[in-house]
């Protein structure tokens, strides 16, 4: 080959199979190889790297070309950073960029028939090359950093003026085929380099102190696989670059006789596996290309599949979404109706409470019945009431110790754990059992102690007062309400929509307004019977014997003058059927509106609704059992009441008997009808404590302590009320 060469203008031909090719390279379905070998190429246009940075190309082939050098002005070799394959053969360069070794995925570099004088030193960064093709050129020495050359395969360095090989080149363990001019070599002898491959790496591990293994322990995956960045080393490793320098200097001295008539033989056979790879290797291409046509066609496919599915997807999702909305609304309206009605029951009953009040202030304020005759000294059945005494006092502390032992377990929990939790519950047992036990001996109690008589009046009185009764039926309702519109308000929140969001705050603003109103007027209720108590212990002042026993037993047999008006024309059968519902509180609306049996055939459950029986269960039944009553004094006349005989004064229990726990509505009312809802702070408790006065229910006891404003709105909170859930 000349020496030097003049650069010439491509001609037309050339200049045109150029456009074509790049051309081809940017097209979306091109593959990975950008081909503009044959161009007449003085040096590789800046657009052929910009095409394999963007497009990510791994075979770039540059041969037969009149390239000078590799790197043309304004250009980086890290545009080629992706490249596995690099040919440059038939060209006239001179020598590679000295930074070279950062085409780190480099993994066949074809630099044969060239002018290259010297291999650069960062050659040894290569750490992914397989197959480095050096024939034909003008090297005098190999750098001792191809012995860093982890995954080198194959070498052909035949055709140079290279004798004596790098002693750090039996460092690379999976090399299979060398390649050499075996006849001109002085290190090794020419004798170990006609021997073949297998012999020269022995001889290098034997000078360099290494054990010699077999290239096929340190097989590489194949070229179009990235593993090679994770290949594993020889065992021992290349040793320091100073040692090698070293080894190679005292190496240099060897000399050894050529063999060249055998190499030449070998670099014969060498090229034909060279050609019949290349045939390969151009089959595997083409195969690649069809696959990967195939696979293409079966990704689109797969796409336009997955594009339908998530489609209806969407579309069931989108009617699932409104869905739930239109059943988000119908409940909020519903809560809207029912909030509405309690608010209408609220002003009924606050009217129909102050002519009951007056009423009764009326009674208690009557001097007559606060006088205590003989008679009923004589008649007073002391050891009756004295029993029905224990028992509301043995209730009310049986209630407070089951309040207090509950919440003392709750915070041993959190303190002792199971061994606190056991010993309230001896405590507890030891409690009930002395209890039991003194039962006799409180009886006996009772009837000397006037502290405990007067405790016993004051609990009776205040269960059996009407009005404090009604209160908390109706701060029960609005506890219910609020922990409702609370769950309402998170669902709401869960679905992410903004619907009737002002409907709701105003709903659960005004039911905060009613229960702060609820509780101030309990409070005055409470008040005003401690007030009618000490009425009486100042009239009690004169000492009388007795004087708790005898005003507790006419607590029980007495009730309001209009009350028994009205219930003296209600009949025998239709009392005795409210008691055994556990509707007695609604006598007095029965009394008062003069109901009987057969005016309750010809209602229906709204019309009970308009009177007052707000629970729809016990709307039904009341209904029901009347039907059943009629039917039966039909087929059965002589159970048939006369129209005359009416129900006269009720004459009360001796002692306050509570329904027993069997006798239920048969369908409870679906109102308060409440799921348990969980603590937002901790979300592991159930929601007991109601925050005012924004009116939300979402945290537990303990963790509404700390808290100062609503997790929920962010309202200062004034107050906080306690829900007790019965069972």
């Amino acid at each position: 080959m000349p020496l030097f060469f003049r650069k010439r203008k491509p001609s037309e031909e050339a200049r045109k199979r150029l456009e074509y090719q790049m051309c081809l390279a940017k097209e979306a379905g091109a593959d990975d190889i950008l081909d503009i070998s044959k161009c007449e190429l003085s040096e590789i246009p800046f657009g052929a790297f910009a095409t394999c940075k963007v497009l990510q190309k791994k075979v770039l082939i540059v041969h037969t070309n009149h390239l000078t050098s590799l790197l043309p002005k304004s250009c980086s070799l890290l545009s080629l950073a992706t490249i596995k394959v690099l040919d440059l053969h038939d060209n006239q360069l001179t020598a590679l960029p000295d930074d070279i070794g950062q085409l780190t995925a480099l993994q066949v570099l074809n630099m044969e028939r060239n002018q290259l004088a010297y291999l650069p030193r960062s050659i040894g960064n290569l750490i992914q090359l397989q197959t480095l093709n050096v024939k034909d050129n003008k090297l005098k020495e190999l750098p001792d950093t191809l012995g860093e050359l982890r995954s080198l395969r194959t070498l052909d360095i035949s055709g140079n003026e290279i004798q004596r090989l790098p002693q750090m080149l039996a460092h690379v363990r999976t090399l299979e085929t060398l390649s050499l001019d075996a006849s001109s070599m002085l290190y090794p002898p020419q004798e170990v380099c006609g021997a073949g491959t297998a012999a020269i790496q022995q001889f290098l591990c034997k000078e360099s102190g290494l054990d010699f293994y077999p290239p096929s322990q340190y097989l590489l995956p194949v070229l179009e696989q990235d593993g090679a960045e994770n290949s594993q080393d020889s065992p021992d490793g290349p040793r320091d670059r100073f040692s090698r320098e070293e080894v190679e200097w005292q190496n240099r001295f060897s000399d050894y006789e050529k063999r060249k008539e055998q190499k030449m033989l070998e670099k014969l056979e060498f090229e034909r596996r060279l050609e019949l790879g290349q045939r390969e290797h151009a089959q595997l291409l083409q195969q690649s290309h069809s696959h990967k046509d195939e696979i293409l066609q079966t990704v689109k496919e797969e796409q336009s599949r997955l594009e339908q599915g998530l489609n209806e997807r969407q579309r069931y999702l989108d009617a699932e979404r409104q869905r739930l909305q239109k059943q988000l609304k119908q409940t909020e309206q519903s809560i809207a109706g029912r909030i509405q009605k309690l608010l209408q029951d609220n002003q009924r009953q606050k009217k129909s409470s102050e002519i009951l009040k007056s009423l009764e202030n009326e009674r208690i304020r009557m001097e007559q019945l606060m006088a205590i005759t003989q008679e009923e000294t004589e008649n007073l059945r002391r050891r009756e009431i004295a029993s029905a005494m224990q028992q509301v006092l043995t209730e009310s502390c049986k209630s407070r110790l089951i309040q207090m032992a509950y919440e003392s377990q709750r915070q041993s929990l959190v303190q002792q754990a199971c061994a606190s939790m056991a010993e309230m519950d001896e405590r507890f047992q030891q409690i009930l059992s002395w209890q039991q036990m003194d039962q006799n001996k409180a009886i006996s109690q009772i009837l000397q102690e006037s502290a405990m008589q007067k405790a016993a009046f004051e609990a009776l009185q205040v269960k059996k007062d009407l009005m404090h009764r009604q209160i908390r039926n109706q701060i029960r309702l609005i506890e219910t309400e609020l922990l409702q519109l609370t769950q309402l308000e998170l669902k709401r929140k869960s679905l992410d929509t903004e619907a009737l969001q002002e409907m709701v705050s105003e709903q659960r603003w005004a039911l905060s307004s009613l229960l702060q109103q609820l509780l101030k007027e309990k409070k005055q209720r409470e008040e005003e019977l401690r007030t009618i108590l000490t009425e009486l212990e100042a009239k009690s002042e004169t000492k009388q014997e007795n004087y708790w026993l005898i005003q507790y037993q006419r607590l029980l047999n007495q009730k309001p003058l209009s009350l028994k008006l009205q219930e003296e024309g209600m009949e025998r059968q239709l009392v005795a059927l409210l008691v055994e519902l556990s509707a007695d509180h609604y006598l007095p609306i029965f009394a008062h509106h003069r109901i009987s049996l057969d005016m309750l055939r010809h209602m229906s459950p709204e019309d009970l609704a308009k009177l007052g029986v707000s629970e729809d269960g016990l709307q039904h039944e009341i209904l029901r059992r009347v039907q059943d009553l009629l039917d039966v004094a039909r087929i059965q006349p002589e159970l048939k009441l006369p129209k005359d005989e009416v129900f006269g004064v009720l004459e009360p229990p001796t002692t306050p008997q509570e329904p027993p726990e069997s006798v239920r509505p048969s369908a409870p009312p679906a109102e308060l009808e409440v799921q348990a809802s969980e603590c937002v702070v901790c979300l592991e408790r159930e929601a007991q404590m109601i925050f005012l006065t924004c009116g939300h229910v979402c945290c537990c006891q303990q963790c509404c302590q700390p808290l100062h404003t609503c997790p929920l709105c962010r309202q200062e909170i004034t107050q906080r009320l306690r829900i007790y859930h019965s069972s």
